[in-house]
């Protein structure tokens, strides 16, 4: 996979994380709550513009079968949703387990210091974050031999 900017976007019920890598590394960028689908939508494709985005990666959260469910077919939507407003491609990333995954990095960064509620609305950006470096990771150019 070559170096470029790429958008990760964790969708839920309440809120859409945002994380944004360079094609190596993902860091968490931001949070959006929830106004209403045009508004969220306005919102993220804003994000893309700014942060000069090549690609979206959305989180799928598959079923224990690996099947999609309802609530990643919204996902889905949302992807095509953001897809026919801007011109940037649209890829989809199995999110088993990242939400987990950032609330107990969470815990273990932030402790006690931080309140449960808190520690809720961080970890969206983290989720995406993960579900991002996840893509990049199996996307990876493999390393060549001999070097």
């Amino acid at each position: 996979m070559t170096a470029h900017r790429l958008l990760g976007i964790d969708y839920g019920e309440r809120r859409i994380g945002l994380a944004v890598s360079d094609g190596i590394v993902a860091v968490p960028l931001s949070i959006v709550e929830h106004e209403g689908r045009a508004a969220d939508l306005d919102r993220v494709v804003d994000v893309v513009r700014e942060q000069r985005v090549e690609a979206l990666v959305v989180g799928l959260p598959l079923l224990p079968s690996g099947e999609e469910g309802e609530q990643a077919r919204r996902c889905r939507r949302f992807g095509e949703a953001l897809a026919r407003r801007i011109d940037v491609p649209v890829r989809y990333q199995d999110e088993t387990l990242t939400s987990a995954a950032a609330q107990e990095s969470l815990r273990e960064l932030a402790g006690a210091r931080r309140s449960p509620r808190g520690r809720r609305q961080r970890v969206d950006d983290l989720a995406a974050a993960n579900i991002l470096q996840a893509h990049i990771d199996e996307h990876r150019d493999p390393p060549e031999r001999g070097a």
